[in-house]
């Protein structure tokens, strides 16, 4: 008998125990003392066997479970709202999880997000008395960033160590409904915290916009939690938990985990590319709701129907038409969006994609090319190296017209000058003018090529000296004047 069957086993004789005891009161048969003492010590021996089978799987994880200290910069937040076009300086904590004894970790992307300095803080060994020492200076390592995907949230670290306990990642480990999971993180910095629950949804989508699916758990799971591993009651890695729903701010029985096989995907793209390599069809999807079924005359009620095709993209190349209901990709059934985006986001990039499609009742499969889909930095605050960039005395994050910004700028009348990022998050700084998106083209009628240029230039001013900047704003010059305070 398996650990997992022993427990359901202990916990289904006691509910056998409880039933035939209340049906020995219904009946007005009082059991004898024998029997009352060994129900009891049956009783006793299964809480038991369950208390040490879950001590045994939290003794086999806990030790790949790392706590993650992060300094940096990140957006302004505001009772809930957050301000992108602000920058302030931020201390963040989180968990991580080992996934290879040679020191990689996988974690949440917006734990990292905009660090200058990521520590990571590593469980402490017990000894043989169960008694845990402090923690020692060796146990806390600087980490690296190799990569992170901000639509899945996962980020991988690298430290300098070797031997180091893991939770190896497998393709092989399903998940299912109801079964219990335990998330281990540092709630509100709590290190090597655990909750126990079970699998609420093994597919859940949050937002009908965003395709993403989550394993979803009532597992408690609060802000410190984020990156740490859920498992099941074998120590298998079911999900990386990523976030809760809340009205509250404390948990509600609402977490959410990245699944397993996202989790795999991203981390062997992040460790080879160090971006993930997703694929595209030039194709949009979307849920099929009975309203949508009854107004277009479809064929079923429910599932995934292409709402756009790109004009010259692989899907429409293939045979792909708009109002087609998705099938099967791969040979996998589709459901509904979050089954396309999954088969999707996991098929291989220098494979074909088959999917079979319903066009009106008639069943068609088509083999499409697909692309290699990059992912663009999603706003300015993303770009990498803030701090080096920072301009204290204008409060502002300034970056170089390179390669990684181009690409984010609609147009640009030049290729000289520098790119504001955003506004610092002093609120007495002198007031520029300044916005986020602006191009500094020159101080003082100085042409300007590099952010360590203007910093040379800024360094040596002091209060009451006068500045003008030459900017480009939405396509147009203009100056802006101020003094230096």
């Amino acid at each position: 008998m398996t650990k997992l069957q022993r427990v359901k086993c202990g916990i289904a004789c006691l509910l056998v125990a409880a039933s035939a005891q209340a049906q020995s009161k219904v009946v007005g048969l009082a059991p004898g003392p024998a029997v009352i003492r060994s129900e009891r010590a049956t009783s006793e021996n299964l809480l038991r066997e369950l208390d040490s089978s879950l001590e045994k799987v939290v003794a086999k994880v806990s030790p790949a479970v790392v706590q993650i200290v992060v300094k940096g910069y990140g957006p302004l937040e505001d009772h809930g709202h957050t301000d992108t076009s602000r920058i302030v300086q931020q201390h963040a904590i989180g968990a991580g999880v080992i996934v290879d004894p040679d020191g990689y970790i996988i974690t949440n992307a917006h734990v990292v997000e905009g660090a200058e300095r990521i520590r990571v803080i590593l469980p402490a060994a017990t000894d043989s008395t169960g008694e845990v020492p402090p923690i020692q200076a060796g146990q806390i390592l600087d980490a690296t960033l190799v990569g992170a995907h901000k639509q899945s949230d996962l980020a991988l670290l690298k430290v300098q160590a070797t031997h180091l306990p893991t939770v190896p990642l497998r393709s092989d480990v399903r998940i299912r409904q109801g079964e219990l999971v335990f998330a281990i993180g540092s709630p509100e910095g709590l290190r090597d915290s655990v909750t126990m629950g079970v699998v609420s949804s093994i597919a859940r989508q949050t937002d009908p916009d965003d395709p993403m699916i989550y394993v979803q758990t009532d597992a408690a799971i609060n802000p410190g939690n984020s990156g740490g591993p859920l498992v099941d009651i074998d120590g298998n890695l079911v999900g990386i938990n990523t976030f809760m729903l809340t009205e509250t701010g404390g948990n509600e029985g609402l977490g959410f985990a990245i699944p397993a096989a996202i989790v795999n995907f991203d981390y062997q793209n992040l460790r080879t590319y160090g971006h993930v390599q997703r694929v595209s069809i030039s194709a949009r999807t979307q849920n099929i709701t009975p309203t949508m079924a009854a107004g277009l005359g479809l064929a079923r009620s429910w599932g995934a129907i292409i709402s756009d095709v790109t004009e010259g993209g692989s899907a429409e190349a293939a045979g792909l038409q708009i109002e087609d209901i998705v099938l099967a990709i791969d040979g996998r059934s589709i459901l509904g969006l979050p089954d396309f985006m999954a088969a999707l986001y996991l098929h291989p990039a220098d494979h074909v994609l088959k999917i079979d499609v319903l066009r009106g009742v008639t069943r068609l499969s088509f083999n499409v090319p697909v692309t290699v889909h990059h992912e663009k930095i999603e706003d300015l605050t993303d770009l990498p190296d803030l701090k080096k960039t920072l301009v204290r005395k204008l409060n502002i994050f300034v970056a170089d017209l390179d390669d990684r910004v181009r690409p984010l700028l609609h147009s640009i009348r030049g290729d000289s000058g520098i790119l504001v990022v955003a506004q610092g998050g002093v609120s007495n700084a002198v007031n520029t003018g300044l916005e986020t998106g602006d191009i500094v083209r020159a101080i003082d009628r100085t042409p300007l090529q590099s952010t360590s240029q203007l910093m040379a230039m800024i360094r040596p001013l002091r209060s009451g000296d006068p500045v003008v900047l030459q900017i480009e704003r939405d396509g147009k010059l203009q100056y802006l004047a101020f003094e230096i305070e």
